[in-house]
Order: C-alpha cells, then structure tokens, then sequence
C-alpha cells in the first residue's frame, strides 16, 4: 500500500482531484466540469496501473532463475 500512496505519479493524480474538486465546487456546472472528472480519473487510474506494472517487473527481477 505504501508503494502507491508515495509514489510520485499517483500523488501528483491525487493533488489534481484536489484541483477538480476545487473547480467542481467554483466554476459552472457543464460538459467541461464532466471532462475535468474524466481526465482526472484517467490519470489517476494511469498512475496506479503504472506503480503496479513496476511492482510486477521489480518482482520478476527478484525472482530465482529456474533452469
């Protein structure tokens, strides 16, 4: 768990749904407010998929040959 809640990517995804909600909260309420949430969930799902890829590929380097 600690893996994704300090890594960089997923903390920068978290600070923009900050921005989101703050926008979400002052501006008008349109098609554009949909885009904000979608393209912060985009790169919020990016970001955790990324810390899991390096996780698995980090796993795979530890791992005892086989022969």
């Amino acid at each position: 768990m600690r893996k994704f809640i300090f890594n960089a990517s997923v903390l920068g995804a978290i600070f923009g749904g900050f921005s989101a909600l703050r926008a979400t909260l002052r501006g008008p309420r349109d098609w554009r407010l949909i885009l904000v949430w979608v393209g912060w969930g985009i790169s919020l799902a990016l970001a955790i998929a990324d810390v899991a890829k390096e996780h698995k590929e980090e796993e795979l380097e530890n791992e005892p040959y086989d022969f």
